[in-house]
């Protein structure tokens, strides 16, 4: 990813919701390549118009102005990489905003991709290469989805954090980095440190400065502030005329949840605009789903205490038939369920399987389902 900047700024283009002569003044923070990340499940703009949202504003810039590391909490889709790119932006480091999923990168590549390798420090690696820490040297390096990240690598990253210093993969030198580091998860990592997954004293280095992240649902007044963008970004890329909400339309927008948070927001706005007649978009336009987002991670308490029973019978039921390579079979079963229950949406799947990214996706390939 590029290190580009967010931008923060007044906007004062015409809000389709209140007709197409009036104007309004909205504090929006959005990517400026917006159009180029159309693929992306990150949410590509922030308001704060909503009375929560605003005081949320106030205090990133409050922490942005110290050094301390930060960490962001909140939903996948909520702006998690925004509020870190302001951060940036509003701290007065002079070097990059540096990008890293710490779920993108398999085991054995994710400590060269992080501190550098030296050539040969591996097969493949022909020539040497500063790691994420050095190339934000000066910035601030975003660790995305820290949740994610092996318990081997926390402790090296840790070590990093405690010496400010890093050694390249296959060097015994070490190197000096003035990075501000800033993480965001969508899982709680309380939780994870019991269950062993994530380190405590890494949680306390990171945990300093705390932003917890509503989501779209929590901060209703925001809701048509973002619609409103969207589709005035989404009518000039497409060149249309004007394009207004209609009330209905209006009403089922603020009352909807948003589980998919600003991400679904900015999907349902764009279809509509597709679909709209006479420049106005009707309650009918919107892809919403009429029942709401059921969250994989908490569905089997939502259906009862009798699942565990039901699934023994089940497994007793294979176990007489006899057949071999059952472990398998019901693993593919389970994954295959989950992953259609959470359509198709991997961060969601491998919580609901209690399970990293990186493991669901070597069972995904495994069994063909990537």
């Amino acid at each position: 990813m590029n290190p580009v900047e967010a931008r923060i700024f007044e906007d004062k283009e015409p809000r389709p919701a209140r007709g197409r002569n009036s104007t309004a003044t909205r504090t929006l923070i959005a990517f400026p390549e917006a159009e180029s990340n159309t693929l992306s499940i990150r949410a590509k703009a922030l308001v704060f118009n909503d009375p929560r949202s605003a005081h949320l504003l106030e205090h990133v810039e409050r922490i942005a102005r110290s050094t301390a590391n930060a960490l962001i909490v909140g939903e996948t889709g909520t702006g998690k990489e925004l509020v870190a790119r302001h951060i940036h932006a509003c701290s007065g480091r002079e070097g990059p905003f540096v990008a890293v999923n710490c779920g993108a990168f398999s085991e054995q590549l994710i400590e060269a991709e992080l501190f550098g390798h030296e050539a040969g420090a591996y097969t493949g690696a022909l020539q040497a290469r500063a790691g994420w820490f050095e190339a934000a040297r000066g910035g601030t390096l975003f660790l995305d989805e820290i949740g994610d990240l092996p318990l081997a690598m926390q402790v090296k990253l840790l070590r990093v954090l405690q010496e400010r210093k890093v050694i390249r993969l296959g060097s015994r030198t070490a190197i000096p980095v003035d990075v501000r580091l800033v993480a965001a998860t969508n899982v709680e990592l309380e939780e994870a440190i019991i269950a062993g997954n994530f380190r405590a004293d890494l949680f306390y280095r990171l945990d300093v400065a705390t932003i917890e992240l509503p989501a779209l649902r929590d901060r209703r007044g925001d809701i048509l502030p973002l619609a409103e963008y969207f589709a005035e970004r989404f009518r000039r890329k497409m060149k249309l005329p004007g394009v207004e909400l209609g009330d209905d339309a209006v009403q089922a927008l603020v009352d909807y949840d948003w589980p998919g948070n600003i991400r679904e927001l900015e999907n349902v706005i764009h279809f509509a605009l597709i679909v709209c007649r006479d420049g106005r978009i009707a309650r009918a336009d919107l892809k919403l789903r009429s029942a709401g987002f059921v969250r994989c991670a908490t569905a089997s308490q939502e259906r009862g205490g009798d699942d565990k029973t039901e699934l023994a019978r089940a497994l007793d039921r294979l176990l007489d038939r006899g057949e071999g390579n059952l472990v398998a079979e019901v693993e593919q079963t389970l994954v295959t369920l989950a992953l259609a229950r959470c359509e198709g949406n991997q961060v969601h799947t491998a919580r609901a399987l209690g399970i990293t990214r990186n493991a669901l996706r070597t069972l995904l390939a495994r069994y063909e389902l990537l």
